[in-house]
């Protein structure tokens, strides 16, 4: 570990908790912005990829109490 990176992990340890959690997630987040991107990008795509399904009439739009309904009822055996 490098002098600089020792130095702001002891700062980041003296933080309060919340602050020290809020740290991590603007790192880890740091880390993967590229795929970040390409994941908006593909649901992105998707979305559009949907919309003209159902637009074309290929897609069935079911009404979200009645999905929700649904999931309970599986969940529940």
């Amino acid at each position: 570990m490098t002098d600089q990176v020792a130095a702001l992990a002891q700062q980041g340890k003296a933080l309060p908790a919340e602050e020290r959690s809020r740290l991590v997630d603007i790192l880890l987040e740091s880390l993967h912005e590229g795929s970040l991107t390409d994941v908006e990008a593909a649901w992105d795509a998707e979305v559009e990829r949907r919309l003209a399904a159902y637009d074309r009439g290929e897609l069935v739009a079911l009404d979200g109490e009645d999905v929700l309904a649904m999931a309970l009822r599986l969940a529940r055996g």
